[in-house]
């Protein structure tokens, strides 16, 4: 059986039982093979084990009722004693609750208890004190000060306390009959309080923070307390202001003073703000007055670039004292105290930076022509001015005589950087020192003296040299420097563009000012677009005009009616040659001058009118077969110099010309079928007649009739 109980642990898995059992029968399980097996001892040994299993379940059985028996009894047992429990914890709540009500029964009659002891005492104790106050003006009635506590030094606190109160007491006394007891107690007090401050003033210079305090309170019930603070204040800075740097030894010197005033006064943010206030009306405004003062006549720019840096400084410095305890509103307490030392400086600030910037920018600019030898000439305004000037623009007719600059575009970069230079620093002294609501009128005043001295004096005046120096079209062997000008213009206003976005627009952005600004910006970008599209369209006639010029020089009758038509050597005329060469470093000089879409714009212009000239210079002359084939050589190779155009206009143009010329050479039969062809069908008749009239067989060959 305790095979059988063995056999029950956990886990349990019934198969392997049943295996486990077989296998110690003897002929039960496959040990000594098939006829070693015995099933009836099988079978018997099962039942037997069956009926043993059933007997295990009963003694279980019994077992677990038992168990079951005794867990109902303790349950039941468990009940009863919290059931006891519960009941006793009802009687102590009771108890505890009386207990309560009983104390508290107690204190109340305690508390009353004890207002009425405090009413008796303190009728009793306020008339103790005012009989020792009345023994005390009595010595100062008899003139004779006989107690202790006013002869003894130790006693001092106390005498101080005494004084005090007789000093109210004797403000209340009619002064004909109590004159002479007045005075002497006002002595005593003006005396003690003497004593209180020397006494602070030497535990000050002990560091006595302890002794300070002490004296500090007793002193917080006297007049003098306001000098004590005030003796406070200036041994503080004794010593504190050894560097030349007087904001940093303010800093230094607040740092360590502000954790001192809260060990030794009961207020110590009104005597941090009283020592502030103390240093920004003496020490600061003295330094600022010093540096200013001697500048402000002799040196505006080195008296500016102080008031800056002092404001600056000042500024900064009040920041690290907003981190102190200066009351409620110290934010405004520390503006007050800037405001009171700089107010003066800041009303004629705006004044004097226009007047120094014009003033500057007139001796950049004069430096820089003095510099070139060259006397600024005087640009024309009025009536006859803008007349001359709208017939020009309408008509390129150089009215006036050409100027020869040698090149020079009177453009200078480095001016230009002096110029934005000096801007640059007067948007940031004008945004630190100007008032807010003043800020962006200030702001768009600066910017005027810029357009005028960049934009006008400079940028105005080169473009106008360079008009005047553009050649007349007809001019032989002119240098074109225009476009020099443009390249150096383009430059220049790239940077006061970006000078007015990233100084000026953070300044005006959110006022009025913006849209007069954005307005004068406009107004100087467009005249100038004017004065450069006038020199750039007057540049592109003169190149014109020397490419016709090379033409008219170079190009022969005899080119394209050669005398021998079988000898004819060459790929190309000479003039094409030049022409092209000259076009080509035409083409160069206007990408290094230009930028964005500019170039594609003058290139197509440009490449538009060499292609008319060419147009129109092929129909000056009479075309034999072999001059034919070198016009169309010729065209060949202005169609290749107009590739480096880049541009699919003007190859267009220079295609069509190319089929045009195909047009001297065709035999005369295929004539009217190369006139259909695709380049050529879309064209004016006229044209294709025009260029077929040039061929030197046109009247023999009867060509007219296939245009009738």
């Amino acid at each position: 059986m305790a095979t059988t109980d063995h056999s029950f642990e956990e886990p349990f898995d019934a198969d392997e039982y049943i295996e486990r059992l077989a296998w110690r029968i003897p002929g039960g399980g496959s040990k000594g093979g098939a006829e070693a097996f015995d099933p009836k001892r099988l079978l018997e040994e099962f039942e037997n084990h069956i009926e043993e299993l059933k007997q295990l379940d009963e003694k279980i059985q019994r077992k677990v009722e038992k168990l079951e028996h005794q867990c109902h009894r303790e349950a039941k047992e468990f009940a009863h004693k919290v059931q006891d429990l519960q009941r006793s914890n009802q009687v102590a709540f009771q108890h505890f609750q009386e207990l309560d009500e009983h104390i508290s029964y107690v204190a109340t009659k305690v508390c009353h208890l004890g207002d009425q002891l405090e009413g008796v005492n303190t009728p009793r104790q306020r008339a103790v004190e005012a009989q020792r106050l009345m023994t005390y003006f009595n010595e100062f009635l008899d003139g004779e000060l006989r107690s202790d506590v006013f002869n003894n030094p130790e006693k001092i606190k106390e005498a101080a306390d005494i004084i005090q109160k007789l000093h109210l007491i004797a403000q209340e006394l009619p002064f004909d009959r109590f004159a002479d007891v007045k005075a002497k107690i006002a002595s005593k007090y003006h005396d003690l309080e003497r004593q209180l401050i020397q006494e602070f003033t030497a535990a000050q210079r002990r560091g006595e923070i302890g002794r300070m305090r002490e004296v500090a309170a007793v002193l917080l019930h006297f007049k003098g307390y306001a000098h004590c603070v005030d003796v406070y204040i200036k041994q503080c800075q004794e010593g504190a202001y050894v560097r030349n740097d007087v904001f940093e030894d303010t800093a230094a010197l607040c740092q360590r003073v502000n954790k001192q005033v809260g060990e030794v006064f009961s207020s110590p943010e009104t005597v941090m703000a009283k020592l502030i206030q103390n240093i920004f009306e003496n020490k600061l405004q003295a330094h600022v007055k010093e540096k200013l003062d001697e500048t402000r006549h002799s040196d505006v720019e080195q008296y500016l670039k102080n008031l800056y840096d002092l404001y600056t400084r000042t500024t900064s410095l009040a920041t690290k004292l907003s981190e102190f305890n200066l009351g409620s509103d110290k934010h405004t307490f520390l503006s007050k105290l800037i405001k009171s030392i700089f107010s003066s400086y800041l009303e004629s600030y705006i004044d004097m930076e226009r007047e120094y910037l014009r003033t500057r920018g007139a001796m950049i600019l004069q430096r820089y022509y003095d510099s070139k030898n060259h006397q600024k000439r005087s640009i024309g305004t009025g009536s006859i001015q803008d007349l001359k000037e709208r017939i020009r623009q309408r008509t390129n007719l150089p009215l006036g005589p050409s100027i020869d600059t040698h090149g020079e575009t009177f453009l200078s970069p480095e001016l230009v950087v002096n110029l934005l230079q000096e801007t640059r620093h007067a948007f940031e002294r004008c945004h630190r020192l100007s008032d807010p609501s003043d800020l962006p009128k200030n702001a768009f005043s600066i910017f005027l003296l810029l357009v005028d001295h960049l934009c006008v004096e400079h940028i105005d005046y080169a473009l106008e040299i360079g008009l005047s120096a553009i050649p007349s079209p007809d001019a032989k062997n002119a240098n074109l420097y225009f476009l020099d000008v443009v390249q150096q213009a383009n430059s220049i206003f790239h940077l006061f563009d970006k000078q007015f976005n990233d100084q000026l627009m953070p300044l005006i952005s959110s006022s009025p000012k913006l849209a007069e600004c954005l307005h004068k910006k406009k107004e100087v970008i467009e005249q100038m677009e004017v004065k450069l599209d006038t020199g750039i369209d007057r540049t592109l006639n003169c190149m014109v005009g020397q490419m016709k010029h090379i033409l008219a020089t170079e190009q022969k009758k005899t080119d394209f009616r050669p005398e021998d038509e079988n000898n004819v050597m060459i790929q190309y005329t000479a003039a094409c040659s030049k022409v092209c060469t000259y076009v080509s470093r035409q083409v160069e000089h206007v990408r290094k001058s230009m930028d964005g879409k500019n170039v594609d714009t003058v290139l197509t212009e440009l490449g538009i009118r060499f292609h008319r000239l060419i147009h129109e210079h092929l129909q000056q002359y009479s075309y034999s077969s072999m001059g034919g084939m070198l016009a169309i050589c010729d065209v060949a190779e202005y169609r290749r110099c107009a590739k480096d155009f880049r541009v699919p206009l003007v190859l267009q143009l220079f295609d069509t010309l190319h089929a045009l010329c195909n047009l001297l050479v065709v035999a005369p039969d295929n004539l009217k079928q190369v006139c259909s062809g695709e380049q050529l069908t879309n064209l004016d008749r006229n044209l294709l007649h025009a260029f077929v009239q040039l061929r030197a067989d046109y009247r023999s060959a009867r060509l007219g009739r296939h245009f009738s």
